[in-house]
């Protein structure tokens, strides 16, 4: 039972009545190491769309992205942990990076904050709902499938054999809806029933709302965090996933270094920029990374500790993403054919994918939960200084957090979109603004900062602002 009393989340500031930008899944102190902890942490959603960025950015630029982008990132969180000892004369020791942000912008730093933690938590819950939506759609059509012994083939491209791959937008540049043909016997009307009942995008993302609504409104979702290994599992299974496909798909490369053709993409794209936006956010852990590491025994490995997590993190990417673009099958298909969540590129009666999917629904159907609480928590304190004002304001915030992701799942169920643009939004605040600005200010009020300082760190900030302006430009 002592487990039960642990909180959920770590108060900034040492004041337990002051959430802020917080980690969301557990208490620093039940992890051991910190490597593995921010791996943990960092690792989400975004690993399904590093492959279709890859792909958006060209198969060496790609690979050269995510290594910068890694680096970059890095940099950025490095200047976030340095930022509170760059305060003189106070003591810092319990401050969170907003606790920062507000010494130095004030009020601004504190609504700005705000505001871009809300914009990266908004939209992974929106990428969530798309995702699960998503998952029960496929989950539910193949455990029919297999109930009623139906073997359904989908209406679009695809390889031949045991380990087929699917081409599921290349008919009308889109995701796709319910598009299949029954060939065995059965039920002809029953089976034409739940295909209208059982939609991708018109009827399943309703139905999360009857099981996800009611636990948005629980006062606190702590029983949730103690499935957060499920992550790690999902994860590892991803890679195993990935290495199986591969060994059974073989490479299928051809280096065209700025033209393309019908089955493969050029080296350098100028859609480039949608992997950045994407990683921005895969290599996002900026506004909670002083709370994971400030339990530390060691605080001088913090760094190490740091740039260790953050190539593990590296190395994850780039395994899922090189091995499922390397060994896509092009030809018979293009690799223009890789979707923003590589699952859909296996059909939904195939067994890994199936259990990848069970996985997978299964983890966000308990982080939502959390993700849902950490923004009450920031939202409704600021606001009307309680997490849980009333049953009637936090009911409106979740319908209006549901509604979203509705929204997005029946009309633009574009994962890797939501994440480019939201990735981009939040990072300009959080990755590349506020602490190269913090840390010229400081070195300037101690008569520290150099010119090719300054210069740097206006080049971080202007990467930052060009990664949001290009999301919607290409």
């Amino acid at each position: 039972m002592e487990d039960d009393t642990k909180p959920l989340l770590v108060p900034v500031g040492g004041d337990e009545s002051n959430y802020g930008i917080m980690n969301i899944q557990f208490n620093p102190e039940d992890f051991k190491c910190k490597r593995f902890m921010i791996w943990n942490t960092m690792m989400g959603t975004s690993i399904l769309s590093i492959p279709w960025g890859i792909k958006q950015a060209g198969f060496t630029s790609g690979i050269i992205l995510i290594l910068l982008m890694g680096i970059l990132t890095l940099y950025c969180c490095y200047r976030v942990v340095k930022s509170r000892k760059m305060i003189p004369l106070i003591d810092t020791s319990n401050w969170e990076f907003p606790d920062v942000c507000k010494y130095y912008f004030g009020s601004f730093g504190q609504w700005s904050s705000l505001l871009f933690s809300m914009v990266s938590l908004i939209g992974a819950m929106v990428v969530y709902w798309v995702l699960m939506s998503n998952f029960l759609f496929n989950t539910g059509k193949f455990i029919y499938n297999f109930v009623h012994d139906i073997n359904v083939t989908d209406i679009v491209p695809g390889t031949n054999g045991s380990n087929k791959v699917i081409c599921p937008s290349a008919a009308s540049g889109h995701p796709p809806q319910n598009r299949s043909v029954m060939f065995s016997s059965g039920n002809d009307t029953g089976f034409e029933l739940f295909e209208e009942w059982w939609n991708k995008s018109k009827t399943v993302p309703f139905y999360l709302i009857a099981v996800l609504l009611p636990l948005l409104n629980l006062k606190s979702p702590s029983f949730f965090a103690k499935f957060n290994v499920l992550g790690t599992v999902s994860v590892v299974y991803l890679v195993f996933l990935v290495t199986v496909k591969a060994a059974h798909l073989g490479i299928h490369l051809e280096y065209n270094w700025f033209t393309e053709n019908d089955f493969f993409v050029p080296e350098f794209r100028i859609l480039f920029p949608q992997l950045t936006g994407v990683l921005t956010l895969a290599f996002f852990i900026h506004n909670c990374v002083i709370t994971l590491l400030q339990n530390n025994r060691n605080q001088e490995n913090n760094v190490r500790d740091l740039s260790i997590a953050y190539f593990l993190v590296g190395l994850t990417y780039l395994y899922v993403g090189v091995i499922i673009f390397a060994s896509f099958p092009s030809p018979p298909l293009s690799k223009e054919c890789i979707e923003q969540n590589f699952l859909d590129n296996f059909p939904s009666d195939d067994i890994m994918s199936f259990v990848a999917r069970i996985f997978l629904l299964f983890q966000m159907m308990t982080v939502y939960p959390l993700l849902g609480y950490l923004a009450r928590v920031q939202l409704l304190r600021q606001f009307f200084g309680n997490a849980y004002p009333s049953v009637f304001h936090v009911l409106v915030l979740n319908v209006a957090i549901v509604g979203a992701g509705v929204a997005m799942a029946r009309f633009y169920p574009n994962i890797g979109g939501i994440i480019r643009y939201s990735g981009a939004t939040c990072g300009l605040a959080f990755v590349f603004v506020y602490p190269s600005l913090i840390y010229v200010i400081s070195q300037h009020r101690a008569g520290q900062l150099t010119w090719p300082a300054l210069v740097i760190h206006i080049f971080i900030i202007l990467l930052g602002l060009a990664n949001l302006i290009a999301q919607f430009l290409l």
